[in-house]
């Protein structure tokens, strides 16, 4: 048996904009990398993460504090702006093609409520 393999990205939450509630209703989480200009601080949530080790697909496992969702599509500027910013566009709608090219769709599920210290880890391979 091998060991397992490390998540290809891993973030946790440094600070919670006071908008996230609302967004979490609807499925929506908008990460940035500590430094972000202030007017995106309200619906943010703030992370120091490194850039992914390698690019985030459709097919891959990603995780939320124990809670498992299976990444249903990348849009094509998702990567760039995960690695130039920090930049995040989590959506539980369970699309399949991704709505705007920043994009990262996941299961059509509830997101769990985010605090300082929750933890997203992705997977290359779906476990």
């Amino acid at each position: 048996m091998s060991a397992p393999q490390p998540p290809i990205y891993s973030l946790s939450v440094s600070a919670v904009g006071p908008l996230i509630d609302e967004f979490t209703a609807a499925g929506v989480w908008v990460f940035f990398r500590e430094g972000a200009p202030d007017e995106l601080l309200e619906f943010a949530l703030l992370h120091s993460a490194e850039a992914p080790r390698a690019p985030i697909a459709a097919g891959q496992a990603l995780d939320i504090d124990g809670h498992a969702y299976t990444i249903t599509a990348v849009g094509e500027l998702a990567n760039d702006n995960i690695r130039a910013l920090g930049h995040l566009v989590l959506k539980a709608n369970g699309a399949t093609e991704a709505e705007l090219p920043g994009d990262v769709s996941i299961e059509a599920r509830p997101l769990p409520n985010p605090s300082i210290g929750t933890t997203l880890r992705i997977w290359k391979e779906a476990s």
